[in-house]
């Protein structure tokens, strides 16, 4: 990048120079004053050929500057090596599936909102959408990438630095478009690792007769849209719950993830994101504390 910089610096130092050169030689050259209403208006012999020769010298610095930028930035967005983790990220009316893929399909699970990358490590994204455009984007991290139905789109992120950087759709994709956040929580690749090891596992089954009545009531009124790896819940069109209590945050990135936001959350999402496909549901106050307590439970 330096270089192309200093070479496009001489590059255009050249072009000034020798258009300088070419004025004054033709103000010297010209040697006396002349009226120009007197010269009669005729194709010169040598007039054409002086504006082919410009035109042919100007285009090549022209596609040398242009070769040269896009070999520089071809380098530039390429990522630093072999994938350290791939992630099919597939966008949604308003939330964010992560896939993290394996050779061992064992190893193969489901997340959402939240994206966790080792740091220091490229990390592959191949995307795609579930219904409309959408766009990814972590501003700290890349640039933007379209998300688009029936075709994979991949780009790449790498964080030197553990953090939490922030992440948003940038494509208006509906009524809830400003609340299509997510989270990419770089870790150092020792506890990435360790993370990666705790969500491959299914969740933990009910250990009192108060969770088994939880998880029961969970499966009853939720497990038609999510999925909780473990339970009898397998619905596909909305995020995975397996390891919800592991997340800081709910309704992608719209809420912390507190006891009361996971409550007001379960009991009427349309008033924290209207239009979003999350029903109300005609669920009593013992069945709320019921599924809340066992989702408390999915660490």
């Amino acid at each position: 990048m330096v270089a192309l910089t200093w070479g496009m610096l001489l590059i255009a130092i050249g072009v000034v120079i020798a258009i300088s050169l070419l004025v004054l030689g033709g103000v010297v050259g010209r040697g006396r004053h002349v009226d120009i209403a007197s010269v009669p208006v005729e194709r010169g012999g040598n007039g054409l050929r002086w504006i082919w020769i410009g035109v042919g010298v100007s285009s090549i610095p022209l596609v040398v500057a242009l070769v040269w930028t896009v070999s520089v930035l071809a380098a530039v967005s390429a990522p630093t090596g072999k994938p350290a983790v791939v992630i099919e990220v597939t966008g949604a009316q308003w939330w964010w599936k992560a896939r993290y893929m394996d050779r061992d399909p064992a190893r193969i699970f489901t997340t959402a909102n939240e994206i966790h990358i080792p740091t220091g490590e490229p990390v592959q994204i191949r995307l795609t959408s579930a219904d409309v455009i959408h766009s990814f984007w972590v501003p700290a991290l890349g640039g933007k990438t379209d998300t688009i139905p029936g075709q994979t789109n991949v780009t790449w992120l790498q964080a030197d630095m553990a953090g939490t950087y922030r992440g948003q759709c940038t494509e208006f994709c509906g009524w809830q478009h400003a609340h299509m956040g997510f989270l990419v929580l770089a870790q150092p690749p020792a506890q990435f690792r360790l993370w990666e090891d705790a969500q491959i596992k299914p969740a933990r089954p009910p250990t009192s007769p108060q969770e088994a009545a939880g998880k029961a009531a969970f499966e009853f009124h939720c497990g038609a849209c999510h999925t909780v790896r473990g339970s009898k819940a397998g619905g596909s069109v909305a995020p995975d719950l397996t390891h919800i209590e592991s997340r800081t945050t709910l309704a992608a990135v719209t809420l912390p993830h507190m006891v009361g936001t996971l409550s007001g959350w379960i009991a009427d999402p349309q008033a924290i994101k209207p239009g979003v496909h999350m029903p109300v549901m005609d669920i009593s106050g013992p069945e709320l504390e019921r599924i809340r307590s066992y989702l408390q439970t999915l660490e």
